[in-house]
């Protein structure tokens, strides 16, 4: 079962796929992914493993290069305005990892430097990330000795360095106890008022509560997109719909 396409592209639209196209050897990772995203709203990308959302998600961000089709952030194509685009957008990757001899602190004042900050300014911008994140009680502490989810606090961090205007985010709340669940997710619900937020998740009462819009993934193609009230049962559970759409792309 399909449902229609929730968006129409507008002027406010700041994540727009077109028919983006991966492959790895001889396996189709995405086939022929098409959506938008628009300022003010949280999209929730869903699928099983292997659905093609965390390719889907590198795509958008120049991280891959796609086989075919195209991605814009803020019109601004992800390949050929490469630099343009990056500056737009904060990045969450899948499953996060490095930079273990650093602390919160030092991470944050080179993510900064990396978008071009310098000396006091980049400094200030990762003093207002750290007490955004509430990242205090292990600023001084490296990231190689953190717990999973203090390293994913610190590395969405970085993503929101620079308060770009897109956001893209690759399981967010992975490793997060919860009440850092919780406060995270009251944090999105703020800044999706003034930014465009796309994330994967596993966990269907997440984008239950938290998004406006979903987009089922099963096989590298899209089955649903749709506003949540339109794919929820009568008990506000996406679980029946995620079944039906995931399972029927597999027969």
């Amino acid at each position: 079962m399909s449902v229609p396409e929730a968006s129409v592209p507008g002027d406010d639209v700041a994540i727009a796929a077109k028919n983006l196209r991966k492959s790895f050897g001889a396996r189709t990772a995405v086939d022929g992914v098409s959506f938008t995203a628009r300022t003010g709203s949280i999209t929730a990308l869903l699928g099983a493993n292997g659905a093609g959302k965390t390719t889907t998600l590198r795509m958008l961000t120049g991280a891959l290069r796609p086989d075919a089709g195209n991605a814009h952030i803020a019109g601004h194509d992800v390949v050929t305005e490469a630099a343009a685009a990056r500056t737009l957008t904060g990045y969450l990757p899948e499953a996060a990892t490095g930079f273990q001899h650093l602390t919160p602190g030092e991470f944050l004042i080179f993510a900064a430097e990396a978008r071009g900050l310098h000396g006091s300014h980049a400094i200030a911008e990762a003093r207002r990330v750290i007490g955004q994140l509430d990242l205090h009680p292990v600023v001084a502490q490296s990231l190689g000795t953190l717990s999973k989810g203090w390293r994913q606090r610190a590395w969405l961090g970085q993503a929101l360095i620079g308060d770009p205007p897109v956001l893209i985010l690759d399981e967010p709340t992975d490793g997060l106890d919860p009440n850092q669940k919780i406060a995270l997710r009251r944090l999105l619900r703020e800044l999706a008022a003034r930014k465009a937020i796309v994330m994967s998740t596993h966990i269907l009462e997440e984008a239950e509560e938290l998004c406006d819009r979903v987009i089922v993934m099963a096989d590298g193609r899209i089955t649903a997109d749709a506003r949540t009230r339109d794919l929820v049962d009568g008990s506000g559970r996406l679980a029946p719909a995620f079944t039906r759409l995931t399972t029927q792309a597999a027969s």
